[in-house]
């Protein structure tokens, strides 16, 4: 039996009698409520900026909202080095996709606290949690006094969850350079599970998968709906290609991020014994969410998803078309994806492709180095796992660190309390909570992360 309930109870943090834990702690709790309170539904991000700013000032560190629409101003904050070490950015996004109150257990921007522990509200786990734990982090540092040999930056922005309006990190990175660091801690990873042979694994988000929306559209003959057979409709040619593209699943390809993934599974070499196909079967049987997460990981997926016909209803159109969210592995080209596209839909009927919007590439870190190992040593220590380097089949805004600065970005933000079960079900859901002891727990690891690698 597989599970991704919690492995241990947490052993004691190195940090756990700082002078500051208690207090930092209860500040992540609190702050997370005050910023679920905050309804920032892609837009409003200033008043959460403006939230985070108060709390600092409060520990003495001086915050900066940056801003191309006044109303959805990014918030920047530094402690700065001593000059000699490395730099190291907390990173979160302040929107949160839309809720309907209707559906939820907890109104979605109560900021409620149940009997058992949990935080609920809409960026509850998207990621107003990992926000607070963070800011919570850099408060508790500053009061203390401490300083770094590099530069630690607190960055939270506007517009993640679509990005379309260009105010948020994809702006940011060209209008104030100044962000750049050696190192980011953001959103994607942390959940625990166990395998079925027994192992213990955490995952860590190296990276993230890129987007590359394709359209096709079947080739007809327009003509008048009241005369079927006036025109030629494209529309049952649209249904056959639809069959065969069916839910849009990935052909495996052999990339060096999924080797990774499978020879931490697998063992070293996994691809090479048993080839990419079977390697990716034989890891999904060690836990059922891998079956799922591998396959779309390891290769474009094609999902349709919008759908194009007639402009009114008494016309046979000429074309009817379906724009496909296709999630590429990073290096995969736009003639790649053109390429997948065209062998699952065969040539025997009339059809065309297009792009409705450039490609947006993904890209990832290396799974070593002075992160990764000071990241690996908390994992020791307060979760007794090992890290799983996984790339996020979704979108993070670390794609434009890495691309415009050159920053490894890791996604990581633990959760020892939170069953994974309630946090896969809270992303862009209804009923999105997380238990306050895995808040407190983030404070405690950042506060670990910057003093560790900083020094």
């Amino acid at each position: 039996m597989t599970s991704r309930t919690p492995l241990t109870t947490p052993s004691p943090s190195p940090l756990a009698d700082d002078a500051d834990a208690a207090r930092r702690r209860e500040e992540a709790v609190a702050l997370a409520g005050d910023l679920l309170r905050v309804d920032s539904t892609n837009g409003n991000e200033t008043a959460v900026a403006e939230v985070l700013a108060e709390y600092l000032a409060g520990a003495g560190v001086q915050a900066e909202l940056v801003a191309r629409d006044e109303r959805r101003a990014n918030l920047l904050a530094r402690i700065p080095g001593t000059g000699g070490g490395p730099s190291l950015a907390f990173v979160g996004h302040s929107d949160v996709v839309p809720a309907d109150a209707r559906d939820w257990t907890h109104p979605p921007f109560s900021g409620d606290v149940d009997d058992d522990g949990y935080l609920w509200g809409r960026g509850a786990v998207d990621m107003k949690n990992e926000v607070a734990a963070r800011t919570a982090a850099m408060a508790s540092l500053a009061r203390q006094g401490w300083q770094g040999t590099g530069d630690l930056l607190l960055v939270v922005v506007a517009d993640e969850e679509d990005g379309a309006a260009w105010v948020g990190m994809n702006w940011l990175v060209q209008e104030r350079p100044d962000i750049r660091t050696d190192f980011a801690l953001n959103e994607g990873g942390g959940i625990a599970f166990t395998l079925a042979d027994g192992r213990h694994l955490t995952e860590i988000s190296v990276g993230e998968k890129g987007t590359a929306p394709v359209r096709v559209d079947a080739i007809g003959e327009a003509g008048h709906a009241s005369t079927p057979t006036l025109g030629d409709n494209p529309v049952p040619r649209l249904a056959a290609l639809l069959a065969r593209l069916g839910r849009g699943e990935a052909e495996p390809l052999d990339h060096p991020q999924v080797r990774v993934m499978l020879d931490t599974l697998l063992g070293a070499g996994a691809v090479d014994r048993l080839g990419l196909a079977e390697a990716i079967r034989q890891g999904g049987l060690l836990h059922p969410d891998l079956a799922t997460s591998l396959p779309a990981v390891a290769g474009t997926t094609l999902t349709p998803t919008l759908l194009h016909g007639a402009a009114a209803r008494n016309v046979i159109p000429a074309r009817a078309g379906v724009t496909l969210d296709c999630r590429i592995l990073p290096g995969t080209t736009e003639e790649e994806v053109l390429a997948a596209v065209r062998r699952r839909l065969g040539d025997d009927i009339a059809y065309e492709l297009s792009l409705p919007e450039p490609p947006n590439p993904g890209n990832y870190s290396t799974s070593k180095g002075p992160l990764w190992d000071v990241v690996q040593r908390f994992a020791d220590e307060r979760l007794r796992t090992t890290l799983f380097p996984t790339l996020c089949s979704g979108f993070t805004d670390s794609v434009y660190l890495r691309r415009e600065h050159g920053t490894v970005a890791y996604g990581f933000s633990p959760f020892a309390t939170t069953p994974a079960a309630v946090i896969d079900a809270g992303y862009h859901n209804k009923d999105e909570r997380v238990h306050v002891d895995d808040i407190a727990l983030s404070a405690d690891f950042h506060v670990y992360a910057a003093a560790a690698l900083l020094g």
